[in-house]
Formats: structure tokens, sequence, C-alpha cells
């Protein structure tokens, strides 16, 4: 059974970063939003390292004992996650960083790991295979494991401070919509924003090339490792769903929505194009879902979590080029 975290965690977890992470803006869709609803982007692609994800790794590298500090830390990763290790270890002191990664990430994640003074090693054809092999480096070398969420409550609790603070920062937001991969992020949202918003809903997006955590919840089965369908833009939000979400979900989650890539492509092309956004493929899942299920969506007031926006050059190039049929 997976260890579970509350809003307590949650709330703790934000005096503990607050100081050392941006409080990213929720700003208006000035194309979304109609007489019907309200639509706001929480712009995690402002956010240092250009993505949510060092909420929780300075949540959860902050706690390290000296013991830990001084062996090092270590995670896999498709890129942002990686991004966040390399980012909170250099804030914190820590001078042994391994990132592991599979082949194919972006070059511009790669960049911004090496910037920040990880080592990089690439190992796999896919995060599942990376995992596989990394873990057993991280274990061989006795670093302390990051965990990108799917597994670590102080990841999750760390996370979560995004639905806490749009809770804050918007007392009439009632309806949060965010992007889904293992599920860390969803389950912290849901946490964080309901210890300020008890009825706050929650809707949960994923690509139907990887549906791994909205698969396992209708099937009743922790899918660690799921098979991904076809080619996908959606590189940060493939592979297995978490133990920790797939335990925590059936009671947070009032809604899921499955996309289609030519619907995330769209939803690309429109937030740069419209919106003036430059976002990441995983991230558009979430525009995709209301502009393709806005009924489904639901809410009056909704925030949109963009989540990141570390984008590769050339795919970006790729997507814009396109044109819807």
């Amino acid at each position: 059974m997976a260890r579970h975290f509350t809003g307590d965690d949650v709330r703790a977890a934000y005096e503990r970063i607050k100081n050392r992470v941006r409080r990213t803006p929720l700003e208006d869709s000035i194309h979304l939003s109609d007489d019907e609803r309200t639509y706001r982007f929480k712009l995690e692609s402002q956010q240092l390292g250009k993505s949510f994800k060092i909420r929780g790794a300075l949540n959860t590298i902050a706690q390290l004992t000296p013991d830990q500090v001084s062996r090092g830390v270590g995670t896999v990763s498709t890129g942002n996650h990686a991004v966040a290790v390399a980012y909170a270890a250099r804030e914190l002191g820590i001078e042994n960083c391994m990132v592991i990664v599979p082949f194919g990430i972006s070059r511009s994640k790669l960049d911004r790991i090496r910037f920040y003074g990880a080592r990089v090693m690439t190992m796999g054809d896919s995060y599942d295979e990376a995992l596989t092999l990394g873990l057993n480096y991280i274990d061989r070398h006795e670093l302390f494991y990051v965990d990108p969420g799917g597994c670590d409550p102080l990841v999750c609790a760390g996370q979560g401070t995004i639905g806490y603070e749009i809770a804050l920062q918007h007392p009439k937001v009632d309806t949060i919509v965010a992007p889904v991969g293992s599920g860390g992020l969803v389950t912290g949202i849901a946490v964080g924003a309901r210890a300020v918003r008890p009825d706050m809903r929650i809707v949960g997006v994923q690509t139907a090339a990887c549906p791994s955590l909205y698969q396992s919840l209708k099937d009743g089965v922790c899918y660690s490792t799921y098979p991904i369908t076809g080619d996908t833009i959606c590189d940060a939000v493939v592979g297995g769903a978490g133990p920790i979400a797939f335990e925590m979900l059936p009671t947070l989650i009032d809604e899921w929505v499955v996309v289609e890539e030519p619907a995330i492509r769209s939803a690309l092309r429109f937030m740069v194009e419209h919106e003036q956004c430059v976002i990441e493929g995983g991230s558009a899942m979430v525009v995709a879902a209301v502009r393709e299920h806005p009924e489904l969506v639901g809410g009056t007031n909704v925030a949109l979590v963009i989540s990141g926006g570390n984008v590769d050059g050339p795919m970006l190039a790729r997507v814009l080029n396109e044109r819807d049929e």
C-alpha cells in the first residue's frame, strides 16, 4: 500500500518552498472564455525550470538527512523532473546529482539539466526501460532516489501546492483541470485545493496514446507500465500509473477526459497562435479537453494547469506547420 498525504502536508510544503519558487500567474484566457465559462491559465510554464516539477523536488530534497545529502541524489525522468531535481540540488548545495533519461528526450530539456549542474546518463528507449535500468544504477551507487511523484508523498505534496495556490489566488475558481501522467500532479492538486476549498471540482486529462491511470482506475488494476500507441507530442506524461494516485484518486477526481493526438496538436497551435503562449504537449491536453469537451469538463470558473513550457524546437515547428482538417 502506498503512503498517502493530506492537506496539512500540502500546507507544510507550501511554507517550506514558497520563498524558493515562483507564485505563477493565473491569467484569463482571451479566446477560450465565453458567456457561460471563464477559463484561466495557471502558468507553471513560467515556473523555475519551466515546469511545475520544481515544487515536488524542492519539498523532497529540502528534507534529506545530512548523510543523504553527502551521498547525493539521482532520478529517472523524461525531462522536466530531471530539470527540477538538478535545480533543487544546486540550490540546496548537493554536489552529486545524477539524472538518467531515455533516448530521444528534447534537446531543450537536456540543456537545462546540464546548465543546473547535474550529470546525465542516457538509458533505454522508453521511460519504463530507463526507469528499470536507472533505479538499478541509483541503488548500486547509494544515491537518494527522487521519485517523479507516483510513489513519494513528499513529491505529491509539493506538487499539490499548485492547487493550494490556485484556491488562494482566485476564490471564484470552482474547477481545476490538470494533465495526468503517473497521477502525482492531479492527486496533489486535488488534496491541496480542497485544503482551502472542499467543494473544488477536479478534472483529469490524459492522452489516448497512453491512458495508463485512466485505464488503471477503470479496470481496478494499477498498471505500473503501459504501452504507447502511435506518435505523441506528450512525452512528459507517458508511462505507467503511480500507486499513490491509483489509491487516492477515486475519492478525489470528479471527471476524466481522454483526448486524441490531433486535438492535442491543434490545442498546441491554438495556444501559440492565439494566446501567444508556448507550452508542452502534455499541457496542451487540458486545452484540448475544454475545446473538445467543454460540457464534460464543466464548471463556470475553470483553472487550466499549464504544467510546463520546455518545448523541443523542431517538434514545435512541425506542429505549427500542420493544419486542422
